[in-house]
C-alpha cells in the first residue's frame, strides 16, 4: 500500500466522501480500513502519550510539555490520552498554538457522561479502561458494566479539524436508555491580557471558544480571529455558565440488546475567517462520512509505515513508528507567513514551533522515507522566504535562519533574518528526489539552491578564494560586532561551540563587494564543517543538473567539489592532532588550541578526506577518551579542556551529529563500526527504544535525554540509522 501524505489524503477523501454519499465508505475500503487497524495494533503506545494538565501553560522548567500530544495532517491543535486515574470520558485538550506558542484550551474539553434513569452511569464500572494512541488515532475503551460498553476514537479529518466518534454498545439482555451529554472547562492563562484571551460561546451545533486579539511577543499572539468550535452531527442543546459548558443532546439514546449507536462530533481551531470557512465545510463532510474518513486514515498510516519498517530490523521497528509519530505530530499546516507544510522542531517546547533551516534540510530527508511530498513541501516553505535577486538585495539568494507564523512587520520576535544556517538543502533536495522521484521538484529547485550557493561565495568568502566562513547579514539586530559574532554561531547551527568563543579570540570582519557595499560580516576564522558541507553541496548540485540533462553543469559543479576537498585537506587536517579544524582567516592557522570538535568529522561524511586523514579521525571517533563516549559522538572531544557534558554544543550528543559521523565511517569502508555504534546510540539513549519522548541532545556520558521533548531532526535521522 503506497504512503499518502497530506495532498493526496485530501484529494483520497474528498472522492471516498462523495462514494459513500455520506452513508460511509465502500464495502471494499472498510475492509482495507479494518486490515489496516488490525495491523496498526502492533504498534500502540509506542509514545506515552497519557496525562492531565493542571494550568493553560504546558511547560516545565525547560519550557517542555511534560504530556506529549498527537496531532496529524498538520493541524494546529493536538491532544493526549488521560491517565486511569484521571477524569475520564474524554480526550486531554487540545492544546492549541497561540500563532507561535503551545497552551492548553483545556484539561479535556468534550468529557462525555451517560446518566440512566437519574443516575451518572461510572465509565470503569466494569473494569479499568483501556487507553491507547494508536498510528493516526487516539482511543479509549470503557466498560460500564451490565453488557455496556463505550469506546472513544480520535482522528484528524483534515488540517483544521479532528473527528471524534463514541460508539455506544449494548450486549446485555435488556433494554438501556440513555441521556447523553458532554462537559467541560477552559484553562485560563493566569497573565493578563492572555487570560481574558478565550471566550466560551454556544452555538447552534455545539460549543465553541472566541478568542480576543492579544500580542504579548514573547508568550501569546492571537488577532482575535481564531476560534475553536465543537460541531455536532446529532441535534444538541449547549449551555455555558462563565468557563464551563455543558452540551446535551437532545434526544435520548435507546439501545435495544446487541444494537450500538455512533455519536460523531469534530473539534476544530482556525486562525481567519476564511480558515474557519473551510473548517465547516471540512467538519461537515466528515460528519457526512465519518467511515470514510476512518478508512483514509488507516491506509495512509499503514502506507507511511510500511515504508518506514521496511529494511528495519524488527527489534528497531517500534522506534521507527515513534519516529514517524513525532514528525506527523509536529507537522504544521500552512498559516500565516507559513506557506507550505513544514516540520517544527517541537509541538512539546514552548520556543520551537517554527520553521529552521537545517533542521528542515535534515527533517526532510527523514521524512522523505515515508512521506516524500511532505518532505518536499517543508523544503519549499524554507525557500519560500528565499531573498529575492532584487539589485538592492545584498543578500539575494539567502534563505533565512528560522520563519514562523509572524514575521517582524506582524510583531513576530522569532523570525530571524541575522544569518543563514549551513548549507544541506542540496542534500535534502538530492534525497527526497530519490525517494520520491519527481523530477519536477528538482527542476523547481535547481535555480534555487543554485542561488542559494551563490550567495554563500559571494557573501561568505572574505578574500574570494573558494573557501567559506560563517557570518552575519545587513540586519538591524547586528548592530555591533558581539551581535555580528552571536549571528555568525547561530549560522553554524552549533551556537555555544568553543570555537566560537569571544574569549578565544572569535571576531567578525566586514564583507563588502568591489563597489564597497557592506554584504555582511564573516568571522575571522574559516570553518572546516562549512567548506566540507559546501563540497558535498556541489556534489549534489552536480547530481541534481544531470538528472535533468546539463552535463556540462555538472562536471563544473563536480571539479569545483574536487578544489573544496583539496583546499580543505591541506588547509584544515593537523597532523599532531590527528583531526580537521578550523584556520585562522588572516594566517591560516589550524585553531588547535580551541580543541577537537565533531565538525571536524564532517569531511568524512562529504568525502572529502583523504583515506589516511579518515583513519586518523575514526581512531578518534572510536576513542572512550575522545568521542567514543557512552553514548557516542559528543560535540566536543571528551579531552578537551572545554568539554562539558551538559553544554549545548561544549559537550551533548546530537543525533544529526551522529548520523554525519557514523555515515562518514560507512563511506570509508568501516561498515562494522558503524553498526556496532548505532547498536550502542540506541541502548544507550534515554528513550530511544521505550515509550519515551525522543529528546534534542544526550548526555555523553550517561546517555540521558536533555532539553527539547519530542525532536524532529532526532526523529527523521534515527529513522534513516535504524536500517544499519
Amino acid at each position: 500500500m503506497s504512503p499518502l501524505t497530506r495532498r493526496h489524503f485530501l484529494a483520497t477523501t474528498a472522492a471516498t466522501l462523495t462514494l459513500a454519499g455520506g452513508l460511509g465508505a465502500p464495502a471494499a475500503a472498510s475492509a482495507d480500513a479494518s486490515a489496516d487497524a488490525a495491523d496498526a495494533e502492533r504498534w500502540a503506545d509506542v509514545l506515552d502519550l497519557h496525562g492531565t494538565p493542571a494550568q493553560a501553560y504546558p511547560g516545565d522548567a525547560d519550557d517542555n510539555n511534560p504530556i506529549n500530544v498527537f496531532a496529524d495532517l498538520g493541524a494546529w491543535h493536538a491532544y493526549a490520552l488521560p491517565r486511569p486515574q484521571d477524569p475520564l470520558g474524554g480526550f486531554t485538550g487540545p492544546l492549541y498554538l497561540a500563532q507561535e506558542y503551545p497552551w492548553w484550551l483545556s484539561d479535556g474539553f468534550s468529557r462525555l457522561s451517560l446518566t440512566e434513569q437519574g443516575r451518572t452511569l461510572d465509565l470503569a464500572a466494569g473494569g479499568a479502561p483501556q487507553l491507547h494512541c494508536l498510528p493516526g488515532l487516539l482511543r479509549q475503551s470503557y466498560d460500564l458494566g451490565g453488557g455496556l460498553a463505550v469506546t472513544l476514537e480520535l482522528r484528524f479529518a483534515g488540517n483544521r479539524t479532528a473527528l471524534v466518534r463514541a460508539r455506544l454498545a449494548n450486549d446485555g439482555a435488556s433494554d438501556r436508555t440513555l441521556t447523553v451529554a458532554w462537559s467541560g472547562a477552559l484553562l485560563r492563562p493566569v497573565d493578563a491580557p492572555q487570560h481574558d484571551a478565550p471566550t466560551l460561546v454556544a452555538g447552534e451545533r455545539g460549543i465553541g471558544v472566541r478568542f480576543a486579539r492579544v500580542r504579548q511577543t514573547w508568550d501569546y499572539l492571537t488577532n482575535g480571529t481564531e476560534r475553536f468550535e465543537v460541531r455536532h452531527a446529532d441535534p444538541v442543546r449547549a449551555v455555558v455558565s462563565g468557563d464551563t459548558h455543558r452540551t446535551e443532546l437532545v434526544d435520548a439514546v435507546r439501545l435495544a440488546p446487541g444494537t450500538t449507536r455512533t455519536l460523531d462530533w469534530t473539534e476544530s481551531y482556525t486562525f481567519t475567517d476564511a480558515e474557519y470557512t473551510r473548517a465547516v465545510t471540512e467538519a461537515d463532510a466528515a460528519l457526512r462520512a465519518p467511515e470514510a474518513v476512518a478508512a483514509a486514515g488507516a491506509e495512509r498510516w499503514a502506507g507511511y509505515l510500511s515504508r518506514a519498517t521496511e529494511g528495519v530490523p524488527a527489534a528497531r521497528r517500534r522506534t521507527a513508528v515513534k519516529c514517524v509519530q513525532t514528525l506527523v505530530t509536529n507537522w504544521r499546516s500552512p498559516a500565516g507567513r507559513i506557506l507550505h507544510d513544514a516540520i517544527t522542531p517541537s509541538l512539546s517546547n514552548k520556543w520551537f514551533n517554527g520553521a529552521w533551516a537545517w533542521d528542515t534540510w535534515k527533517q526532510a530527508v527523514g521524512t522523505a522515507v515515508f512521506a516524500p511530498e511532505l518532505a518536499a513541501d517543508q523544503i519549499r516553505a524554507m525557500f519560500d522566504h528565499q531573498v529575492g535577486p532584487d539589485s538592492q538585495a545584498v543578500d539575494a539568494g539567502m534563505i533565512p535562519d528560522c520563519i514562523f507564523y509572524n514575521d517582524p512587520s506582524t510583531g513576530g520576535g522569532n523570525w530571524n533574518e541575522r544569518n543563514s544556517k549551513p548549507p544541506l538543502a542540496s542534500w535534502a533536495v538530492w534525497e527526497v528526489y530519490r525517494r520520491g522521484g519527481d523530477r519536477s521538484f528538482l527542476r523547481e529547485m535547481l535555480p534555487k539552491l543554485t542561488a542559494y550557493q551563490q550567495w554563500w561565495y559571494r557573501n561568505r568568502d572574505h578574500f574570494g578564494e573558494g573557501l567559506c566562513e560563517y557570518g552575519a547579514t545587513v540586519d538591524p539586530a547586528n548592530a555591533t560586532a558581539e551581535d555580528c559574532r552571536q549571528a555568525a554561531a547561530w549560522e553554524s547551527g552549533m551556537d555555544n561551540a568553543p570555537r566560537f568563543d569571544a574569549a578565544l579570540g572569535t571576531s567578525v570582519v566586514a564583507n563588502r563587494d568591489p563597489d564597497g557595499t557592506l554584504l555582511g560580516w564573516s568571522l575571522t576564522q574559516r570553518s572546516v564543517d562549512l567548506n566540507a558541507y559546501l563540497a558535498a553541496d556541489h556534489r549534489h548540485l552536480a547530481a541534481i543538473a544531470a538528472e535533468l540533462g546539463d552535463p556540462p553543469t555538472a562536471d563544473r559543479l563536480r571539479a569545483r567539489a574536487v578544489t573544496i576537498d583539496r583546499a580543505v585537506r591541506e588547509s584544515m587536517f593537523d597532523q599532531a592532532t590527528g583531526w580537521f579544524h578550523d584556520t585562522d582567516l588572516t594566517t591560516g592557522a589550524r585553531l588547535t588550541a580551541r580543541g577537537r570538535g565533531i565538525e571536524g568529522a564532517i569531511p568524512l561524511w562529504s568525502g572529502t578526506a583523504s583515506p589516511d586523514q579518515a583513519r586518523a579521525v575514526r581512531a578518534l571517533l572510536l576513542a572512550p577518551a575522545e568521542f567514543g563516549t557512552t553514548m557516542p559522538f559528543p560535540t566536543v572531544a571528551r579531552s578537551s579542556a572545554y568539554f562539558d557534558p551538559a553544554g549545548y554544543w561544549r559537550g551533548l550528543a546530537w543525533i544529526d551529529q551522529t548520523y554525519f559521523a557514523l555515515e562518514g565511517l560507512r563511506r570509508y569502508g568501516w561498515n562494522q563500526d558503524a553498526r556496532r555504534l548505532t547498536d550502542r546510540i540506541l541502548a544507550a539513549g534515554d528513550g530511544l527504544t521505550s515509550d519515551r519522548p525522543l529528546r534534542e541532545n544526550y548526555d555523553p556520558l550517561t546517555g540521558q535525554g536533555c532539553n527539547s521533548t519530542n525532536f524532529s531532526w532526532s526523529a527523521a535521522l534515527l529513522l534513516l540509522l535504524l536500517r544499519s
